[in-house]
């Protein structure tokens, strides 16, 4: 009888709700409106900057046909009047893989490398997969679209995320009610990456520095292919030419790689928009040089639950710092002009987005710099302006209606319209009914408090004498149901109370009692709502950390700059003829070394009184493995030739800062040993706080990494089935000899064609880099760095070294170079060896701490090197090594580590000694540099001081301070009740000549 009753009452009420001005939104009723609809009375946001007030929006078949405040109305015009509300463009996501399966990984059963492709028609290297199409794989996603409806976006940009050149995006309209009109645009972008495809097992490359050459590979076969020189067909390039107009992203993924990707853009002529990290602010300089258009990610870090001090020091202060930093990226990329989309990606769900802008908005994003991130530029960079983005007259009916502001907190988003097509997110025509009330019902009394939101009210009721009264409120419709629960001694009753919302400052309605009496009840309304002061809105920011250089521990506020510096009464280390001079000045100006001598005096010099201190040049660490990105080694070839440290010097590495507290002024960075031909060396100045390009020292002489022994030959590598050349120690020669031969008739090739080609005699030879390289060994404008530890594979080098006339540079590790010491003095080279390292290996067997002495005796070059990121710090005490067991003399060990490899890298014109006119990188140390219990008090790169002793403890007081004022941020956090999660140790890899990517 109740039900019958409760129905008799609901179909009374019923068809009020037919005076709604809305269409269902049910799909299986929809129909295609061809009608116009008018929107009127809102603030219409025609473009972020085109606002108009009380305007009239008119759409008819999917599309705007005008906005303004003077809009003629047609007849019969659907009418919604949205007085009080706002309508915006709907957002764009450029970037996603919105209905696009994730590809699928090898198998364990095909773990083993793969050298060759599996592919035939297709490029060699099978994660450039140019030729596919996000259109071709892609399936509507209806439960994803309603996520990003509900966030505000309408359209989206989707393509398959798998390899480094990953073919064509397609861009969707999300409208989940007519699949004939999703698809905007089946080809509008071509994406790349620095990601391997995960569907391959092909060895390479199989770092990041192989991926750069892949790419510049991949470019210059193309330009090659299309003017005509191929004889085959290939689709990959085929597509690549085909997708040339389309816009170009790449999805670097970090800051540093953003250069790196706007490096290769640049010797292309290419135009990338590059998807971001959302740490440019870190290195913001450089970023904006790149005059790149960005897609920017705001996956702001969770705050770390610092609670337990031992997590807490685990914690690197970059990664504490970052949390702090990172709400400031796009206010910073704003302040600097860098023109940037917004994208959802990398979010781990997508309801994060709103707060994450919101709080970015908080620390001073402009709000009309937001809409135009997620509207306008996204449409410009996709050349969609007239489609999609604003709503201009002509574009796509894609608009959100808001309550409000749309970057406010409060604001509700009602409706998503795409294409002229409704998605409804919160209903509409909901009254807000929250508020204090007087409730009368079957003339008992109470107060009834309603807050919460909108959409999900909350019910607070109590009886005069303020005992509280157990309820549940639900709201539906414009329908009011409450369940009022009592309890006595015996047993609990429950009254339901239920209306139809007319006037929220009178609420009525028929309850019906726990006895089964049907009585009315009405609600006075005596109090508006007050929405709680958001306690998180009351607080201030969190203070910002200042962003340092590098912004890392130990980065500087600002960077240093050149001085002019004047050491008095210092004994220098000049390794030069005069040797050591006691009690001298030594003059710094512009860079370079201006003088040395007696009561030298400057008046614009600073003073630096270094009496019982001596002065050095800076320790030149001629084989090292610091300060490189994603990978030492490419080992996917047995030649790696065409890949270079150049691209993958990573100028934020701790390391650095290290090896200048040691006395480290410059360094060559070297490929491993993992492969017979390595990759390309970069040589480096440690300029702490500068780019990596500024890093690399100007005008360096070409220097490759070669390797002999049992790396090379996979002995070490753990794999199950190892298959690729070589197996053994001759096959290493043999591949040698292949590759000269090869490189030589690549050579003669080339400039023959030079001669006679360029004059319309000839097609043009494929540019190679690998075997460029290599040809640029045989015309000597290229020199080798070879690991190598046994004396005949040694002398095997020298001999290939000599068929093809060249010789080879310098033998580094060396281990057995004490038995051909004579056969290394005729050939030229010279030898860059550790000072006491036996027996780590088999190869190593031989080993003796005397082998630098006995070859600086026979008359070879002699270095020592760390090849290690801790011995690196302490080569001076290294060098001292060859006067304990060689009786060598200090000037000549001290050269062990200055002016002998800077000899080996061809830049002891520049570096090495201390002498007028060559560049200051020089050290002054408390004692003699040869003692253990030596300090450098500072170390200079042409002028600059980039390492200070007293200095650095001041730094060790305010990174200590630092830390406790971030812990302290982080501790508020989780108080308040935020988010947290488990602080992470960071796992620093450090490089050695055997280690390989995962």
């Amino acid at each position: 009888m109740k039900k019958i009753l409760l129905l008799l009452y609901f179909s009374v009420l019923l068809p009020k709700t037919y005076a709604q001005e809305y269409f269902p939104n049910n799909e299986s009723v929809q129909n295609r409106n061809t009608n116009f609809t008018a929107f009127t009375n809102a603030k219409i946001y025609v473009t972020p900057t085109q606002i108009i007030e009380k305007g009239t929006l008119l759409i008819q078949n999917g599309k705007v046909i005008g906005a303004g405040n003077n809009i003629a109305i047609p007849k019969n015009c659907m009418i919604i009047n949205l007085d009080g509300k706002s309508i915006y463009p709907s957002f764009i996501d450029m970037y996603t893989s919105f209905g696009i399966e994730k590809p699928k990984g090898i198998t364990s059963t095909e773990r083993n490398p793969l050298y060759d492709t599996k592919r035939s028609g297709y490029y060699w290297n099978e994660s450039i997969r140019s030729e596919v199409n996000g259109y071709e794989s892609f399936k509507y996603d209806q439960t994803k679209a309603e996520e990003l409806l509900k966030a505000g976006f309408g359209v989206v940009g989707t393509h398959v995320q798998d390899g480094i050149a990953r073919g064509s995006g397609t861009l969707i309209a999300l409208n989940n009610f007519d699949k004939s009109t999703q698809l905007l645009s089946d080809k509008v972008t071509n994406h790349f990456a620095f990601t391997k495809s995960a569907t391959t097992n092909q060895a390479y490359p199989s770092s990041l520095m192989g991926m750069m050459a892949l790419l510049r590979q991949m470019y210059l076969d193309l330009d090659w292919y299309k003017k005509g020189n191929a004889t085959t067909k290939d689709l990959s390039l085929e597509a690549l030419s085909n997708n040339e107009k389309l816009v170009q992203i790449f999805a670097s993924e970090d800051k540093l790689n953003s250069l790196r990707a706007a490096k290769i853009a640049k010797e292309f002529g290419l135009n990338y928009v590059l998807k971001g990290n959302g740490n440019e602010f870190e290195r913001i300089e450089e970023i904006k040089k790149t005059n790149s258009k960005f897609i920017i990610p705001i996956n702001f870090p969770e705050a770390y639950d610092v609670s337990d001090p031992n997590q807490a020091n685990q914690m690197e202060l970059k990664d504490l710092r970052f949390w702090n930093q990172a709400p400031t990226n796009l206010k910073v990329l704003t302040d600097n002009g860098i023109v940037f989309a917004l994208t959802t990606d990398k979010l781990k769900k997508l309801e994060d987005f709103r707060p994450n802008l919101l709080r970015a908005i908080k620390y001073g994003f402009d709000k009309t710099k937001a809409l135009e991130a997620l509207t306008t530029i996204p449409a410009a960079i996709l050349g969609k302006s007239n489609e999609i983005g604003s709503l201009k007259t002509g574009s796509l009916a894609n608009f959100v209606i808001t309550s409000g502001e749309i970057f406010e907190e409060k604001t509700i988003f009602y409706e998503n319209w795409v294409q002229g097509n409704k998605f409804v997110i919160t209903d509409i025509t909901i009254k807000d009914i929250r508020g204090d009330y007087d409730l009368s019902v079957a003339n008992q009394q109470y107060k009834w408090k309603i807050s919460g939101d909108i959409t999900a009210p909350k019910s607070i009721i109590t009886t005069i004498d303020s005992k509280k009264v157990s309820s549940k409120l639900t709201v539906s419709n414009n329908w009011i149901s409450t369940v009022m629960k009592s309890m006595d001694s015996t047993k609990t009753t429950f009254s339901r109370l239920i209306g139809y919302i007319d006037d929220i400052q009178l609420l009525s309605g028929k309850a019906i009692l726990f006895n089964g009496n049907e009585v009315k009840w009405s609600a006075v309304r005596t109090a508006p709502f007050i929405k709680p002061i958001d306690s998180l809105k009351l607080e201030k920011n969190n203070m910002i950390i200042p962003t340092t250089f590098p912004n890392v521990a130990y980065g500087n506020l600002k960077k240093p700059t050149t001085q002019t510096l004047l050491f008095k009464n210092a004994t220098v280390w000049t390794n030069e003829k005069d040797g050591i001079l006691e009690e001298t000045d030594v003059l710094v100006k512009n860079g370079k070394i201006a003088s040395i001598g007696k009561n030298i005096s400057d008046a614009s010099a600073t003073i630096v009184d270094a009496k019982g201190k001596h002065l050095t040049s800076g320790i030149i660490d001629e084989h090292s493995h610091i300060a490189i990105s994603n990978g030492v080694n490419e080992g996917g070839h047995n030649s790696s030739a065409e890949v270079t440290i150049q691209d993958v010097v990573n100028s934020e590495d701790i390391n650095i800062y290290r090896d200048l507290a040691g006395g480290v002024t410059t360094s060559q960075l070297l490929h491993g040993s993992a492969n017979p031909i390595g990759g390309r060396s970069a040589i480096v100045k440690w300029k702490w706080g500068a780019s990596a390009d500024e890093m690399l020292y100007k005008d360096q002489p070409g220097f490759i990494k070669f390797a002999l022994g049992e790396n090379v030959k996979q002995a070490n590598w753990g794999i199950t089935n190892p298959t690729r050349f070589p197996q053994t120690r001759m096959g290493v020669e043999q591949v040698f000899t292949d590759y000269f031969q090869r490189a030589k008739e690549y050579d003669v090739a080339w400039k023959n064609y030079n001669a006679t080609g360029k004059k319309g005699k000839g097609k043009a030879p494929r540019v190679d880099l690998e075997l460029q390289t290599l040809a640029e060994i045989l015309n000597k404008e290229r020199f080798i760095s070879c690991h190598s530890y046994v004396q005949s594979e040694i002398l095997m080098l020298m001999n290939v070294a000599e068929k093809f006339d060249f010789r080879v540079n310098t033998f580094t590790h060396i281990l057995e170079g004490y038995k051909v010491a004579d056969k290394m003095k005729e050939h030229g080279v010279g030898a860059s060896t550790f000072s006491d390292w036996w027996a780590y290996k088999f190869e190593v067997n031989d080993a003796i701490p005397f082998n630098g002495p006995i070859m600086h005796n026979a008359g070879v070059v002699v270095a020592y090197n760390s090849d290690d990121a801790e011995m690196s710090r302490r080569l001076n005490q290294e060098a001292a090594k060859a006067v304990k067991y060689g009786n060598v003399s200090e000037e000549d060990a001290w050269k062990f580590v200055t002016l002998n490899p800077a000899k080996l890298l061809h830049i002891d014109d520049k570096v090495g000694s201390i002498k007028v006119g060559k560049d200051a990188d020089i050290v002054l140390w408390n004692t003699n540099p040869l003692s253990i219990y030596a300090k450098a008090e500072k170390t200079l790169i042409e002028g600059v001081v980039y390492y200070d002793l007293q200095k650095d403890e001041e730094q060790r007081v305010a990174i200590a301070k630092e830390r406790n004022e971030l812990i302290g941020q982080l501790l508020q956090e989780k108080n308040k009740g935020m988010i947290t999660q488990e602080p992470k140790k960071a796992e620093k890899k450090e490089y050695h000549c055997d280690t390989l990517e995962q």
